[in-house]
């Protein structure tokens, strides 16, 4: 071989090995994010590679959205005045939510007070109109009786009522007598058998026993028998040997009221077999369906109330019940005030009217019917009377505002979040906290009107509460 030839190999040699070197370093530069890590001991070595989005796992999503909340949940825990409550927990703590609003309020007083009954309006006496024995009782006690319904049945035996209805009854027929005796006489008249004065002197006698049986009439009406007995006397022509008693048509006479007037049986007095006599009560009734309040204020509150009732103002009447809060009635009107401030208690009494309301009407097997009403005479209940009047103000219940030591806080609602807004208390009552309208909370806002202490204690609760500076020490 000649030495160019060799030269020539060698230098074929030596430029091979270098493009194989050259395609090495290519091949290494490209695969260096899989190979790289795995040289250099970094963690992401165990990572896999990224997948097509359409090939993305479920359960990588959901770690995603995990970590996206986790990383909201930091955010939200972070605000020491925000706080999440699950639809289960407003529930438990009796949510409610309303809108924030401009609006008078009342300063009131508050004053005890009584349930009473109407004067000469609620009960009323059921007496024996005659002398006689109770045959039968037909009203039960604690029933309710329409008016006009039966109540007792009495045999007569007096014997005033029993010479009234004989001159009733005496009068009646000489008045048959008299009339067939002018009928006779007007016929003979008219053929002039007999004078004109005779017939005239037995028209005038006529005119006499009629006005005489009216007069009968009425006095049998006051002695307690009815249209109907009386008439049954006058077309049967015997007398009458027992009556009814009716329970009265209308209240104190006002007709007007039958259409609603429901009496209750509150007492009996009377059995089977007993003599009575005239005007002696055989029962009482009572129309419960409006009632009084009866306050008892101090006599140095006189001045207050008297500017209530001058003003027009509305009382509140607040009933203990058995439910969680106590009831409250609105928009009732002060009656009148006592004239006299009582001597022994010293104590100044007004009187508030009472719409009352029928919780249960029932009618048992043995057709009885009875009656509950919401408020019963004796009952005791307090009475707000206004002494002054602010505009313009927002007004939250009691429950809206919770309490923190000198903070006080509402809580706006924003979709199912709650955030805390510390507020300035005007005002404060057992039922309402007047709010001032400084900037904290805007009308139109919306808050929680309930469950603001049990939220306040969910978000200490969360913080960790307050540090005891005496946790751990005994003395």
């Amino acid at each position: 071989m000649s030495r160019s030839t060799a030269v020539c190999r060698a230098a074929s040699t030596h430029w091979a090995l270098v493009l194989v070197l050259m395609g090495l370093g290519t091949l290494a530069a490209v695969t260096y994010p899989f190979w790289g890590p795995l040289a250099t001991g970094s963690p992401d070595a165990a990572a896999p590679p990224a997948l097509p989005a359409d090939r993305v796992d479920d359960d990588q999503d959901h770690d995603h959205a995990d970590a996206h909340d986790h990383a909201h949940d930091d955010h939200d825990h972070a605000d020491p005045n925000h706080l999440d409550l699950s639809p289960q927990a407003q529930r438990n703590i009796g949510m409610k939510i309303g809108q924030v609003k401009l609006e008078s309020f009342q300063r009131t007083i508050t004053i005890p007070g009584i349930v009473a009954e109407r004067p000469g309006r609620t009960s009323v006496a059921v007496a024996a109109p005659l002398s006689g024995v109770i045959d039968r009782v037909i009203a039960v006690e604690g029933e309710a009786v329409a008016p006009g319904e039966p109540l007792f049945e009495v045999r007569l035996t007096h014997e005033e009522i029993v010479q009234a209805q004989s001159n009733f009854l005496k009068t009646a027929v000489e008045l048959d007598v008299a009339n067939r005796e002018i009928a006779r006489l007007e016929a003979v008249a008219a053929d002039g058998a007999i004078a004109g004065k005779t017939l005239l002197d037995r028209k005038y006698e006529q005119e006499k026993q009629r006005a005489v049986l009216g007069a009968q009439r009425e006095a049998l009406l006051l002695h307690g028998l009815s249209e109907e007995q009386v008439d049954a006397i006058l077309r049967d022509r015997k007398l009458l040997k027992g009556l009814t008693v009716y329970a009265p048509t209308g209240q104190n006479g006002h007709a007007a009221d039958e259409g609603t007037l429901v009496w209750q049986v509150q007492e009996l007095n009377v059995s089977p077999g007993q003599f009575v006599e005239a005007g002696e009560t055989l029962a009482v009734l009572a129309d419960y369906r409006s009632l009084f309040i009866e306050g008892k204020a101090f006599e140095q509150d006189a001045k207050q109330i008297f500017q209530a009732v001058d003003q027009g103002w509305p009382v509140t009447s607040v009933v203990e019940t058995s439910g969680a809060e106590p009831e409250r009635i609105d928009d009732l009107k002060i009656a009148y005030t006592s004239g006299r401030v009582d001597s022994g208690s010293r104590a100044f009494h007004f009187y508030v009217a009472l719409p009352n309301r029928l919780l249960r009407d029932a009618t048992d097997a043995g057709d009885h019917r009875y009656l509950d009403w919401q408020f019963k005479p004796g009952q005791r209940v307090e009475v707000r009377v206004p002494v002054e009047q602010w505009n313009d103000r927002i007004v939250l219940p009691v429950g809206a505002v919770a309490r923190e030591g000198p903070e006080s806080y509402v809580f706006q609602v924003d979709g199912d979040a709650f955030h805390r807004r510390p507020v300035h208390e005007e005002y404060r009552d057992q039922f309402s906290v007047v709010i001032a309208n400084d900037g904290s909370i805007f009308p139109g806002d919306y808050v929680a009107l309930s469950g603001a202490q049990q939220m306040q204690i969910a978000i200490k609760n969360r913080s960790g509460g307050a540090i005891d500076p005496h946790a751990g020490h005994t003395h």
